[in-house]
């Protein structure tokens, strides 16, 4: 009996060892050719984070011929700097509101696209137009739109009795930047989030339904579970993208009126290039990076509290 075991026992043996030794090869294989592309990406995104680190303690001026060594002055400065906290204050009430509408407006149109019986490529389509305007062009296009002077909107405000100069005015420039960024990246939302729902399968829904259930109850207890994770994705994208956001600001606004609208993104790139502060620029920077990963790792919690 030992041998007649043993014999049966030797081919499933043989069979384990030639996946074990063909998984050892296929990784060894996916790994070469995947090392390219990390030394390439180790190049282009660890070199820079480590000069930035560098550059953050030095005194790295434009207009002096070497750096210096200051420590943390640097940190220091960008710490006890009153624009520096109220610039993240601006970030924060710009982010807040902007991914609040965005949200919501890009939810509920992709729910309607989601239930349109026909047009959906044709409303999709036009509904993605502002995505494919560059940043630069969206900030001009808003700012001939709401001059006082010659702005279509300024002349329809008037119309009713509303005489304001929008971008001028501290009360009404940050949210006419936050409805800039609203219109054009609501599409963003939209398209993850159709994406999402085109995956969900039918049959929770057909048994709801058969159940009595409302398309209300549906959307709220099946539609919008099922495409959780595909929102937070969505609110993961456009948060890393707020926190830089400065074409449309700087074309508009230029910051102002009084830095209402001098957001961080604004405020670092302020300091760069136009203060030439490259190691002030460099400490600002990696606060800005720090924020970005603690939001990250928020963001990556809620999905993994989704898939529980």
């Amino acid at each position: 009996m030992p041998q007649l075991t043993e014999t049966f026992d030797r081919p499933e043996q043989a069979t384990a060892a030639a996946r074990s030794r063909g998984r050892a090869k296929g990784s060894r294989t996916e790994f070469w050719m995947l090392l390219p592309s990390i030394v390439v990406l180790a190049i282009i995104s660890i070199f820079p984070f480590l000069f930035l680190i560098y550059a953050s303690f030095m005194d790295y001026s434009l207009s002096i011929d070497a750096p210096s060594f200051t420590g943390l002055d640097n940190w220091r400065r960008v710490f006890e700097s009153d624009t520096f906290w109220q610039s993240w204050g601006r970030t924060a009430i710009f982010g807040v509101a902007g991914l609040a509408l965005e949200l919501l407006l890009g939810v509920a149109v992709a729910l309607l696209l989601y239930h349109a019986p026909k047009g959906r490529n044709l409303i999709m389509t036009l509904w993605m137009l502002p995505l494919f305007v560059a940043p630069v062009v969206s900030g001009l296009l808003w700012k001939y739109l709401l001059d006082p002077t010659y702005g279509l909107y300024n002349w329809f405000l008037e119309r009713i009795g509303i005489h304001t100069q929008i971008l001028g005015d501290i009360s009404t420039a940050m949210p006419a930047v936050i409805l800039m960024d609203v219109w054009e990246w609501t599409p963003l939302i939209t398209i993850i989030v159709l994406a999402g729902l085109q995956s969900v399968s039918q049959e929770p829904l057909e048994a709801a339904e058969v159940d009595g259930a409302s398309g209300f109850q549906k959307i709220r207890f099946i539609l919008l579970p099922m495409v959780r994770r595909m929102i937070v994705v969505a609110l993961l994208i456009r948060s890393m993208d707020i926190l830089r956001y400065v074409d449309t600001i700087t074309i508009a606004t230029e910051g102002g009126p009084a830095d209402s609208t001098k957001t961080i993104g604004y405020y670092l790139m302020q300091v760069a290039f136009r203060f030439q502060d490259m190691g002030t620029a460099a400490a600002l920077g990696l606060t800005m990076l720090f924020v970005t990963m603690v939001m990250g790792n928020i963001f990556v919690k809620m999905m993994k509290k989704g898939e529980g």
